[in-house]
């Protein structure tokens, strides 16, 4: 038989699993871990019965009709300020754990009133800990997380995220509007490539543009978590709508915008 050879490739699994045990301990001693699972327990069920909506990041997120959205809450994703110049609409409050988009916006999250949900990371990018911003702890592993306030699984997706908080809140009814779940752009999923030219992927030209360093999308994970996602939410009788205006996401049920809200909660 021949020799085992202790090459790179049979050190790094150990060495990977190390160093993600490593951080989850070292998160888990930190005051704003304990701090933010406190806030996130008190969240947990807080909106039984309700109805929400996520306004994820396509271009068709431009055709919404924002005074529907007038006393419904609404989970805004990523750079979803970027809209703020051209109308009065503010969501409820805003997700984003990408580490990109994090430090590419922590100025903005720094300086805003709205409630933040933020993937830990966020303290590497100088994004500071303070009244209104709660932190997430995203693992590798898989899962739909009915409880978030020890961890979740980002999914490929931020509307993944968002959707795993809207259960935890305890919302029985979800939409997405803005989730054309398509890109222009091809190549290796969640690889790094600099952006040249205006965005045609995203709401807004400058999402990611003039060299901004971004994660080509990994589609397949993404409906993968979707699919997760229904199954939970339908398993505890609550449901997820898509309210987008075209697109390709088939996994949910579509129902016009104007019909979600109109419907008995």
């Amino acid at each position: 038989m021949l020799p085992i050879r202790k090459t790179r490739e049979t050190i790094n699994p150990y060495l990977s699993a190390g160093g993600l045990l490593w951080n989850r301990l070292r998160w888990d001693m930190d005051w704003r871990s304990w701090s933010s699972r406190a806030r996130l327990r008190k969240l947990h069920g807080a909106y039984q019965g309700k109805k929400a909506v996520i306004l994820c990041n396509g271009p068709s997120l431009l055709k919404t009709d924002w005074a529907l959205l007038d006393g419904v809450f609404t989970f805004g994703l990523n750079k979803i300020n970027l809209l703020f110049d051209s109308g009065s609409f503010r969501p409820s409050c805003i997700v984003a754990v990408n580490p990109l988009v994090l430090e590419q916006n922590s100025r903005f999250f720094n300086e805003t009133q709205i409630p933040l949900f933020l993937e830990q990371r966020a303290l590497r990018v100088g994004i500071r800990y303070r009244k209104g911003t709660t932190l997430l702890h995203a693992t590798s592993v898989t899962k739909f997380a009915r409880d978030c306030s020890v961890s979740l699984y980002s999914g490929g997706t931020v509307t993944y995220v968002a959707l795993q908080l809207a259960f935890h809140m305890g919302f029985s009814s979800v939409a997405l509007v803005g989730c054309d779940h398509s890109f222009n752009t091809t190549g290796i999923p969640n690889e790094v490539e600099r952006a040249d030219g205006p965005d045609a992927n995203h709401f807004h030209p400058d999402y990611f543009s003039g060299g901004l360093p971004w994660q080509l999308p990994d589609l397949a994970t993404s409906e993968a978590s979707y699919h997760l996602a229904r199954r939970y939410f339908e398993a505890f009788g609550r449901e997820v709508v898509n309210a987008t205006e075209g697109g390709m996401l088939e996994v949910f049920p579509r129902k016009a915008l104007a019909d979600f809200i109109a419907s008995p909660g």
